[in-house]
């Protein structure tokens, strides 16, 4: 039984590999004449291994979708810990969700620089009091004139300190159902009216923030789909994100470094690869890493193919993939033993403390995203029919 991909992908694999080969010492990074993040980018779609089936017209490379190229490209660059080019909510969340439901004037004005990095973006969607429960949001947008007029506040918006555009939930039909009576905007975060306000994570840096709306006006046609129908479009992002928290060729990638660090440090003279508890906790991450890159190809296979269910299969990547991760990285932290606590100038940190972050930022996103309990009942109730948590009534 001959389970290769075949010729034709074992020759696009020697081109990918070549391309990795030639390109793992032209990455960003701390050295003269490292290219910026930005024109790492600007490469990688020109060569087609980012924005790969994002069309030609709106600045990607126009590759029709192809599963195992995909899946070569994931490998091959996770085989070396390639830089895989920018990141973030407006690549990763805001781009897909207009390809299928901006306007063409839409697409043409804001995936081509979001996709090039020429803009980044924030997400304003939880408030203090509608995390879970995003659809009872309270921040508002009136109309007047051909402009909308907003006044409330988000919470926890990752990188609207840094960010060049929000795009943001807010309730424009007061008198309607919860659900009903949310619109989605797209506008400025250096609009007048706007207060940023940072707040400091377990990472100890300002990675989320406050923010607040006093009469900030923003143009009328800046609206994705139809006013009232914000949840509509707010939910296509919501898969989008939660399949972007913690993906499966990130998850493999970081194995690989920690399978590196397993054979570097040692214990009384031996590396900790030799070590058989640390072996077997490495076995079975990469069990469950192997797990998540079936089901992620699955995934894949469902968007090209209609009539596929993968509705289960797209509920858990959140919450297996972050609970994952923490524990991946919490595994490099263990072998290091008293190193493992180093942080910031310690001259003894390891991967320039970039395990301890990742431990505590998917902590964070175990949080994050939509509660990990609170997936849990979606995946048990929508996912495999189970009842509803019952519903207590307020006295």
């Amino acid at each position: 039984m001959d389970l290769s991909f075949g010729k034709q992908y074992e020759d696009f694999r020697g081109e990918v590999r070549q391309f990795v080969d030639s390109h793992k010492d032209k990455q960003p990074g701390g050295y003269d004449g490292a290219p910026t993040p930005k024109e790492w980018q600007q490469t990688l779609i020109e060569h087609g291994y980012t924005a790969r089936t994002i069309p030609k017209e709106y600045g990607g490379f126009g590759a029709q979708p192809d599963i195992i190229e995909s899946r070569i490209i994931t490998e091959e660059f996770g085989r070396v810990q390639m830089n895989t080019g920018l990141g973030g909510q407006g690549i990763s969340m805001l781009t897909p969700m207009l390809l299928e439901r901006g306007t063409e004037a839409q697409q043409q004005e804001f995936i081509p620089p979001t996709i090039r990095g020429d803009i980044s973006w924030c997400q304003g969607y939880s408030e203090p009091g509608s995390g879970s429960d995003l659809a009872s949001l309270s921040t508002k947008a009136e109309l007047d004139g051909d402009e909308w007029v907003i006044n409330g506040q988000k919470i926890w918006t990752s990188s609207a300190h840094i960010a060049d555009w929000i795009f943001c939930l807010v309730r424009t039909e007061p008198d309607a159902q919860k659900h009903q009576g949310i619109s989605f905007l797209l506008f400025k975060m250096d609009t007048p009216g706007i207060e940023v306000r940072p707040l400091v994570d377990m990472t100890m840096k300002a990675n989320f923030n406050e923010v607040f709306f006093t009469d900030v006006r923003v143009p009328k046609d800046q609206i994705v789909g139809k006013r009232g129908e914000g949840w509509l479009v707010a939910n296509s992002i919501l898969g989008f994100e939660r399949g972007s928290l913690a993906p499966p060729d990130a998850a493999q990638a970081r194995l690989n470094a920690l399978i590196n660090l397993m054979k570097s440090e040692t214990m009384n003279g031996q590396p900790l690869m030799a070590n058989t508890q640390f072996r077997e906790r490495l076995m079975k991450i990469q069990g469950r890493i192997m797990a998540m890159n079936y089901n992620d190809m699955r995934l894949l296979s469902a968007r090209l193919n209609e009539g596929q269910d993968a509705k289960l299969a797209g509920m858990i990547v959140k919450l297996q993939g972050t609970e994952l991760r923490h524990e991946l990285e919490g595994l490099a932290i263990d072998i290091m033993g008293e190193i493992g606590l180093s942080f910031d100038d310690n001259p003894y940190v390891r991967g320039d403390g970039s395990w301890q972050r990742h431990y505590m930022y998917y902590l964070g996103l175990i949080i994050g995203g939509g509660t990990n309990k609170i997936q849990r009942n979606i995946i048990s109730e929508r996912g495999l029919g189970m009842p509803k948590e019952p519903k207590v009534e307020a006295k």
